[in-house]
C-alpha cells in the first residue's frame, strides 16, 4: 500500500513459480498408481487439482487440511499421496513451494492460511477415516495450525472443518462473492473463512475428540488470560498470521509490558527457520542494546503452549508514522519542516546508537519507531536485526517495500549500508508525509536517483527546502550501497538545515492559501507529462484486458475480498468509463473497439444467472450506466437499447440508502438516463428514488440521517455516517439533484436541512473544514469516501443552488483541507489524490476560482511521479503498492481524473447533466433512436 502497510517478509522461497517439484511427485505417484488412466488433474490459480475420474464432489461437509512448512511440503504431500490416491479422494495441493510459502506468511490472512492441501471427503464416516490416516502418515513433519481449523490431535498438521466442496459463490450485498453454503432448510448462508474454528450451529463434528479440550488459564483477575502465570493480558493491540502482540501487565511487578508472539512454523524459510526465530533474534538485539535507551526493555522470553512469547518494556508514545502525519495536520503544511528536522536528527542519532552497539537493525521504518511524549524516538520491533559479522543466520529477502534497501529485498547478505537507505526513505517520509514508493519497471528502469529527484520534486515543489537536504536524501538512498552517506553525515547536514528552517513564518502553511493570486495556468511540461500518463496508462488498460477470461475482463484487486467482474468500483464498469471518456477526448483508434468488446463482455455476464446487488458502485447500475454511455459514444443503437433494458430493470429503492449500495445511487443512474435518453420513465424512477428516500430519513436532533437497516446482511448495517459514499451527503446530493429538475419543493428543503447539519457537524479553522465519519468521530483524511471532499462535493452544489454564502464558505473550507492535506500517499479515487482532484476542479467550475484548478495540477503532478514505466506502458500503485486497473483506488479512476484535467467535462458518476437540465437529445440521436425503438 502507497501507506506502507506492506508485509514485512517475502513470502518466497528459492524456488521460482515454475517450480515443478511438486507436481512432478503427483506425476510420479499417479504413474505407480493401480489405475493411473483414472485420474483428472488440472490447475487453478495456485492450486494443483487431482480427482479420480466420475467422481462426484457433495456441494458441502467436512473437509480436511494438511498444513506444512515449504521445507517440508515434498515429503508432506508424497507421505499423503500413498493415503489420497488408494483411497480415491478427491484433494488439491498448492502447486509450487513459493505457493506453499504464501500461504504461510506472516501477514496471510488468518482465515486462508496454512492450507497446503485440502481434501474433500465423499462422506463423513470417510473424512473421519482419512483423518486418521493422514495424520498417521504425517508424523514428524512439520506444518503451522490452521486457524480456521480444529487439528485432529494435540500437534497435528491434518486439520478439519465443515465448509463449501463446490464452487457455490454469489454476490452478497456489498457487490462481493462470497462462498456460499446451505442450511437445514435450504437457505443458503456464508461460508464465512476466518481466523478461528466456528462451524455452523447445525453441523455436528463426526471426529473424535482426541483430548483437545480448549481451556482458559486465569489467576484470580476475573476472565482476564493469564499467559506463563504472571503476564495478565489486557487486550490486543492486533492479530496477524504469525502471532498477536498484546496489552499486558505484569503481575509480580505491576508493570505494563508488550507481549509479542510466534506461532510455529509460520513464515518458515527453506532451512526451517521461522517466526519464532525472529522473536528470539529480537530478544537479543534488545539485551545487546538493553542499557543504552534505544529500545524497550526486554523482560522475559517464554514458551506457552508451543507459541514462543516475548515480554518487553510497554514505551508510551506515539508510532513516527503517526507522529509525522500529525505534526503535518496540526502545525500545517511547510510550519511542519522545522520540527521535522529536529526529530530526523534525532533518529539519525538512533541509527548511530544502534550500529554503535554492532547492531544492523535491517527494518528501519517509521511504523519501527515509537515517539515518547518528551519527543524521543525509541527503536521497536527489531525482529529482523542482527549483530554485525554474528555467523547465526538471518532471514533474507526481508524488508518493508518503500524503505528496504534494494540489495536486501533482493536477498543480500545483512550490512550497516542497509540501514542509511532506511534512514534515508524514513526522513523522506517524514518530510514528505508520504514513503518514497516506486513500482518495479522493466525492461530498463530509470535511476533510482532520477526517479526520487522528480518524487521529491513534486512533494515538496511549494517548500524551499535547502539544497543540501534533497542532496542529502537522494544520497542516503543511492542505488549503490557504497555510494550511500552514513547517518554520522546526515546528522551533520540536518543540524545544518534546521538552523536554516527555525523560523516556521518563511514556509507557507498550504501551497495556494486564501487571497493568493493564481490565473490557473499551468506549466507546458506537465500538460505534456499528464498527456504521455494518459497515453501509457491507457495502454496498459488496452493490454491488460483479457475478452477471454470468464472470471474477469481485467486483473482487479481482491484486497477488500472477491469482487463483482461488471460493477463499477472494482470491475469492468468502472474501466469501461474510463476508457470510454478518453476515446471522447484522444483520437486512438483503439477505443472504440475496446469499448465495444468490454461493454458485450459486461452484458454477457449480466445476462448470466448470478444475482448482484442493485448499487450503482457495487452493483448493475453502475454496469447500466457505463454501458449506455459507451453505446452513445459508439452510436451503436443496439447496445443504447440493452443499456435501457438493464437500467429498467432497476428496482426503484434499495434497502440501502446510500450512493454506492443504494438508493440514492440508483436515482442518480435514473436521472442520468433521463437526461441521456428523454425517457419520462427515468424520470418516474428517479421521482420514485426521491420519495424513497424522503421516506426513509430519520429525523434526529443532529439533523436528518439515512442508515442501512440493521437486518441487511451489510458491513453497513445499523452504521450512518456523514460522508458522499456511504452517510447523508449522498443521498442529499440526489434530493438537490432532482429537485433542480422537477422542482419539488419538499426534496430541496430535504437537502438543504441535510447541508445544515453537515454544517453543525464541520470541525472548523481559519484555512479549513473537516468532519468524522460519523457524529463523534475524530476529523478524517477529506477524501471522496467519507471526508471533506465528497461532503463539499454536495455542499458546493447546493450553495450554487441555493445562493447560501454558508454552504459555498463550507465548500472553500473543504478546498483548503484538502489542498492542506495533499502530501497524502494515496493516489485514488475513493481515498485518494484523483477523487480529491475531481473535487478541485468542480470547485473550479462551480466558483470560478482559479486556484482550485491549480490546486488540481498540483495533485496530477504528484500522481505523475509515482508513475513507473513497464514495457511501453504507464503504471501507478494503488493502495495496497500493486498495480490494479479498477475505478475506486487504481488505473482507472486515476486516467479519468487526468483526462478531465486535461481536456474539460462534467465528472463520471454524477447527476450534474440531469440537474443542468440537459434538454431531451434530438430525434435520430443514438439515444433518441433507440429510446423510440424501445418504448
Amino acid at each position: 500500500m502507497v501507506d506502507f502497510n506492506f508485509s514485512i517478509f517475502s513470502a518466497v522461497s528459492s524456488a521460482g513459480a515454475d517450480d515443478t517439484a511438486l507436481t512432478d511427485l503427483l506425476a510420479a505417484a499417479i504413474g505407480r498408481a493401480s489405475d493411473p488412466g483414472q485420474w483428472r488433474t488440472g490447475r487453478a490459480g495456485i492450486w494443483c487439482t487431482v480427482a479420480p475420474e466420475g467422481a462426484q464432489h457433495r456441494q458441502q461437509g467436512w473437509k480436511l487440511h494438511v498444513a506444512a512448512t515449504p521445507a517440508a511440503a515434498p515429503e508432506m504431500l508424497a507421505r499423503c499421496l500413498e493415503v489420497l490416491l488408494a483411497a480415491r479422494s478427491a484433494f488439491k495441493f498448492a502447486a509450487t513451494t513459493d505457493f506453499v510459502a504464501a500461504l504461510n506468511a506472516r501477514n496471510t490472512p488468518r482465515g486462508q492460511s496454512g492450507k497446503f492441501i485440502t481434501i474433500y471427503p465423499e462422506s463423513d464416516t470417510e473424512a473421519v477415516r482419512l483423518a486418521e490416516a493422514l495424520h498417521r502418515a504425517t508424523a514428524g513433519l512439520p506444518g503451522p495450525r490452521v486457524l480456521s481449523d480444529r487439528p485432529y490431535a494435540p500437534g497435528s498438521v491434518v486439520h478439519y472443518r465443515y465448509g463449501a466442496f463446490t464452487e457455490d459463490r454469489r454476490i452478497n450485498n456489498d457487490g462481493f462473492y462470497a462462498w456460499m453454503i446451505l442450511d437445514p432448510d435450504g437457505n443458503p448462508v456464508e461460508d464465512r473463512r476466518v481466523g478461528r474454528y466456528a462451524p455452523p450451529s447445525w453441523a455436528t463434528s463426526p471426529f473424535p475428540d482426541n483430548g483437545l479440550r480448549v481451556t482458559r488459564r486465569t489467576g484470580g483477575s476475573g476472565n482476564k488470560i493469564l499467559i506463563n502465570g504472571c503476564f495478565a493480558v489486557r487486550d490486543a493491540i492486533r492479530h496477524t498470521n504469525k502471532g498477536g502482540v498484546y496489552r499486558a501487565v505484569d503481575t509480580r511487578t505491576g508493570e505494563p509490558v508488550i507481549l509479542k508472539e510466534a506461532r510455529p512454523h509460520v513464515a518458515a524459510d527453506s532451512s526451517g527457520r521461522d517466526t519464532r526465530d525472529r522473536l528470539r533474534a529480537e530478544a537479543r538485539a534488545l539485551e545487546r542494546i538493553q542499557d543504552r535507551g534505544l529500545a524497550p526493555r526486554p523482560v522475559e522470553l517464554f514458551t506457552e503452549s508451543g507459541h514462543l512469547f516475548l515480554a518487553q518494556e510497554m514505551i508510551p508514545g506515539t508510532p513516527l508514522r503517526d507522529w509525522a502525519a500529525d505534526s503535518i495536520r496540526e502545525r500545517g503544511w511547510g510550519a511542519h519542516l522545522a520540527p521535522a528536522l529536529g526529530m530526523a536528527r534525532r533518529l539519525a542519532d538512533l541509527v548511530i546508537g544502534a550500529h554503535a552497539a554492532g547492531l544492523v537493525l535491517r527494518d528501519f521504518n517509521p511504523n519501527n519507531v515509537m515517539v515518547r511524549p518528551d519527543g524521543s524516538p525509541v527503536l521497536i520491533d527489531l525482529e529482523l536485526a542482527v549483530v554485525a559479522g554474528d555467523p547465526e543466520e538471518a532471514p533474507l529477502r526481508a524488508g518493508t517495500p518503500a524503505f528496504g534497501a534494494p540489495e536486501q529485498l533482493a536477498g543480500a547478505r545483512p550490512h550497516a549500508s542497509a540501514d542509511y537507505f532506511s534512514l534515508g526513505a524514513t526522513l523522506c517520509y517524514l518530510i514528505t508525509g508520504a514513503p518514497p514508493y516506486f513500482l518495479d519497471e522493466r525492461p530498463r528502469p530509470r535511476p533510482l536517483a532520477e526517479r526520487l529527484t522528480e518524487w521529491l520534486a513534486a512533494r515538496t515543489h511549494d517548500l524551499d527546502l535547502p539544497e543540501s537536504l534533497r542532496t542529502l536524501l537522494v544520497e542516503l538512498m543511492a542505488e549503490e550501497p557504497e555510494r550511500r552517506c552514513g547517518p554520522a553525515r546526515a546528522r551533520t547536514v540536518l543540524t545544518s538545515c534546521q538552523d536554516l528552517c527555525l523560523d516556521e513564518r518563511a514556509y507557507p502553511p498550504a501551497p495556494y492559501p486564501p487571497g493568493a493570486d493564481h490565473d490557473g495556468a499551468e506549466p507546458e511540461w506537465l500538460r505534456e507529462a499528464c498527456d504521455r500518463a494518459v497515453e501509457g496508462i491507457t495502454d496498459h488498460l488496452l493490454a491488460s484486458m483479457d475478452p477471454q477470461s470468464a472470471q474477469s475482463l481485467w486483473p482487479m484487486s481482491c484486497v477488500h475480498g472477491a469482487p463483482d467482474p461488471c460493477s463499477l468500483q472494482h470491475g469492468a464498469a468502472g474501466c469501461l468509463g474510463a476508457l470510454v471518456r478518453c476515446m471522447e477526448h484522444t483520437a486512438d483508434p483503439r477505443l472504440p473497439g475496446a469499448a465495444r468488446t468490454a461493454a458485450r463482455w459486461i452484458l454477457e455476464r449480466l445476462d448470466g444467472s448470478a444475482e448482484r446487488p442493485p448499487g450503482l458502485y457495487f452493483g448493475t447500475a453502475g454496469a447500466a450506466w457505463a454501458l449506455l454511455d459507451a453505446g452513445l459514444a459508439l452510436g451503436d443503437d443496439a447496445l443504447v437499447r440493452d443499456a435501457i433494458a438493464v437500467a429498467e430493470a432497476l428496482p426503484e429503492a434499495a434497502a440501502s440508502p446510500d450512493v454506492t449500495h443504494g438508493t440514492a445511487g440508483i436515482g442518480m443512474t435514473a436521472l442520468h438516463f433521463w437526461a441521456r435518453t428523454g425517457r419520462e420513465s427515468f424520470a418516474g424512477r428517479a421521482h420514485a428514488a426521491a420519495d424513497a428516500l424522503a421516506g426513509s430519513v430519520e429525523e434526529r436532533p443532529d439533523g436528518p440521517v439515512w442508515t442501512t437497516p440493521a437486518h441487511v446482511d451489510s458491513k453497513l448495517a445499523g452504521k450512518s455516517y456523514h460522508g458522499f459514499a456511504h452517510g447523508v451527503a449522498g443521498p442529499a446530493y440526489f434530493l438537490l439533484a432532482c429537485a433542480d429538475v422537477t422542482g419539488r419543493a419538499d426534496h430541496r428543503a430535504l437537502a438543504v436541512r441535510t447541508g445544515e447539519s453537515l454544517l453543525d457537524a464541520a470541525v472548523l479553522t481559519p484555512r479549513s473544514a473537516m468532519w468524522g465519519a460519523g457524529t463523534g468521530d475524530p476529523p478524517t483524511a477529506p477524501y471522496w469516501c467519507h471526508g471533506s471532499s465528497g461532503i463539499a462535493t454536495f455542499l458546493v452544489r447546493l450553495g450554487r443552488a441555493t445562493g447560501d454564502p454558508r454552504f459555498l464558505e463550507a465548500a472553500r473550507l473543504s478546498a483548503g483541507a484538502v489542498t492542506d492535506q495533499s502530501w497524502r500517499a494515496v493516489l485514488g479515487q475513493c481515498h485518494g489524490l484523483s477523487g480529491n482532484g475531481d473535487f478541485l476542479l468542480d470547485m473550479a467550475a462551480l466558483t470560478g476560482d482559479a486556484r482550485h484548478r491549480a490546486a488540481a495540477w498540483r495533485l496530477a503532478r504528484i500522481i505523475v511521479a509515482n508513475r513507473a514505466h513497464r514495457d511501453g506502458r504507464i503504471v501507478l500503485p494503488d493502495e495496497q503498492g500493486e498495480v490494479s486497473v479498477s475505478w475506486g483506488d487504481g488505473l482507472s479512476g486515476m486516467l479519468a481524473f487526468l483526462l478531465r484535467l486535461r481536456h474539460g467535462s462534467d465528472r463520471l458518476w454524477m447527476a450534474d447533466a440531469a440537474s443542468a437540465q440537459v434538454p431531451p437529445p434530438a430525434r435520430g440521436s443514438a439515444a433518441g433512436t433507440a429510446a423510440g425503438r424501445a418504448s
